[in-house]
C-alpha cells in the first residue's frame, strides 16, 4: 500500500510542479495563506515545504517581503546558454540531411504557432511551441548523444527561458524570423557549416538580447564562432 504524502510533502510537490511549470515564474511573490486556502491545510505545512525549496534553491526569503521563486542565476544561464549554442548548431547540422519535406513542414506550422501567440504574448505558451520547434529540427539527428545532450541543456533552461521572452519580448519577434531562416536553409539544400552557423548564432543572439538589456553599459556579443 502506497504510503500517503504528509500535508507539507503534498505542499512541496504543487508548489514545486508550478514553479517547474511557469505558473509560478522567477520573483513571483508566495503568499503563504493563499496556497494554505487553495491546498485546504493551515500555513504550517505550506512553511515547512518553501523551507524545503528554499533548501534546493528554488525560493529565496527577502526582508519584509516574504518568500519568492527564485530569479535567474545569471552565471549558469549564460553557461546553458552558450553550451546549448553549441550543441544545438551541431544537433541541426547533422540532423540536416535527414529532415524529411513533412519533417520541415511539421517545423514551419509549429512556428507559425509561435507567430500567433505574438500580438497577445504568452511567455510559457512561446517557449514550449520554441522547445517543439527546435526538437522537430533535431529528430532525425544521427547522434542519439549528442541529441540527449541538448534535450537535458534544453530542460535546464526550463524556467529560465520564459523569464528571458518576459523580459526582452522583442527577441520573440526577431527569434520567429530566425526560425525561417534556419529551415529555408536547410530546404535549400546549403552548407552544413552554414546551418550549423545560424542555429548557433540563433541561440546566442537570444543570450546577447538578455545580458544587453540587463547590462546596457557592458554587455559585448557572446556569439560563439
Amino acid at each position: 500500500m502506497t504510503k500517503m504524502l504528509s500535508k507539507s510533502q503534498q505542499a512541496y510537490h504543487w508548489i514545486k510542479e508550478r514553479i517547474a511549470g511557469q505558473t509560478y515564474t522567477p520573483g513571483y511573490r508566495l503568499v503563504l495563506g493563499a496556497i494554505a486556502g487553495e491546498l485546504d491545510m493551515s500555513v504550517v505545512p505550506v512553511r515547512e515545504a518553501i523551507r524545503q525549496l528554499e533548501a534546493e534553491g528554488l525560493v529565496h526569503f527577502e526582508h519584509n517581503v516574504g518568500a519568492r521563486v527564485a530569479m535567474v542565476d545569471d552565471t549558469q544561464y549564460r553557461h546553458s546558454m552558450e553550451a546549448l549554442s553549441i550543441l544545438e548548431g551541431s544537433a541541426t547540422a547533422m540532423s540536416a540531411r535527414h529532415l524529411t519535406a513533412d519533417d520541415l513542414r511539421l517545423a514551419r506550422a509549429i512556428n507559425a504557432k509561435m507567430i500567433e501567440t505574438l500580438d497577445h504574448f504568452d511567455p510559457p505558451a512561446f517557449t514550449r511551441l520554441n522547445q517543439q520547434f527546435h526538437a522537430a529540427l533535431i529528430a532525425p539527428c544521427p547522434n542519439p548523444r549528442l541529441q540527449e545532450l541538448v534535450t537535458v541543456e534544453m530542460a535546464r533552461l526550463n524556467r529560465l527561458r520564459d523569464s528571458t521572452f518576459s523580459y526582452v519580448p522583442g527577441r520573440a519577434h526577431e527569434s520567429v524570423r530566425e526560425h525561417e531562416h534556419i529551415v529555408a536553409l536547410i530546404e535549400n539544400g546549403a552548407p552544413l557549416i552554414e546551418i550549423e552557423r545560424a542555429a548557433r548564432d540563433h541561440h546566442s543572439a537570444t543570450l546577447d538580447a538578455y545580458l544587453t538589456k540587463k547590462y546596457p553599459d557592458d554587455a559585448v556579443g557572446m556569439h560563439v564562432h
